[in-house]
């Protein structure tokens, strides 16, 4: 069994984004805010936490004020250049969910918050009557990785759990062009199977599968 953690101080990057775990984010960096929290985090192997926003913009702008989900997903860095000064592009690799117990904004606008991990999925094996999105998503992942330059750079990276519920339905979740209130609903279900009959259910009312 997993321990579930509780982590203070933790550095939070609010997007217009969900990430879910085992997944994969690209980032570019350009506020000052976050070149120094990504800095610091890429030096120390530490890892930040990627909340959805409900209120702002991932820029901030002044007088604005900014509103976020209270689960997030910790990201941890796992590709990181700096093409120019005030410039960084970061590859992060989603990994556990955790809610917000408690935060707070320094003065530079950066949000610091204390979190409470939440356990991973448990694994649970599709089931036939959902076998069909399972296959459905290895196709189009075989197709994106095909596609990409290198192995490494494809939205879907090896190795992959084509039968289990949770990773299914989190990479489904990705892929698809769900609003941003239902990709943060789908992320912060406890039960992995309702996650999968869920995004089971867009994709048969998408037609893309039958």
């Amino acid at each position: 069994m997993t321990s579930v953690l509780t982590l203070q101080s933790l550095p939070l990057f609010p997007l217009s984004a969900v990430l879910f775990p085992d997944g994969m984010m690209s980032l570019r960096v350009f506020e000052v805010r976050y070149l120094d929290m990504v800095g610091k985090c890429h030096k120390a192997g530490a890892p930040f936490g990627v909340v959805s926003l409900t209120q702002g913009n991932e820029v901030r702008q002044p007088g604005q004020r900014e509103a976020f989900s209270t689960v997030g997903t910790l990201a941890t860095i796992v590709e990181f250049e700096t093409p120019q000064p005030g410039l960084m592009l970061v590859r992060a690799a989603g990994a556990q969910r955790f809610r917000i117990t408690a935060r707070d904004q320094l003065k530079h606008g950066l949000w610091v918050a204390d979190v409470q991990q939440i356990e991973p999925d448990k694994p649970v094996a599709v089931p036939d009557d959902l076998k069909v999105a399972s296959d459905a998503l290895e196709k189009v992942v075989t197709s994106l990785q095909q596609r990409a330059a290198t192995p490494g750079q494809a939205p879907v990276p090896e190795p992959w759990h084509l039968d289990d519920c949770g990773w299914v339905a989190n990479r489904w979740c990705e892929l698809l062009p769900l609003p941003l209130p239902l990709k943060q609903q789908l992320m912060e279900l406890e039960n992995p199977l309702v996650r999968l009959e869920l995004v089971s259910d867009v994709l048969t009312r998408t037609g893309i599968t039958k």
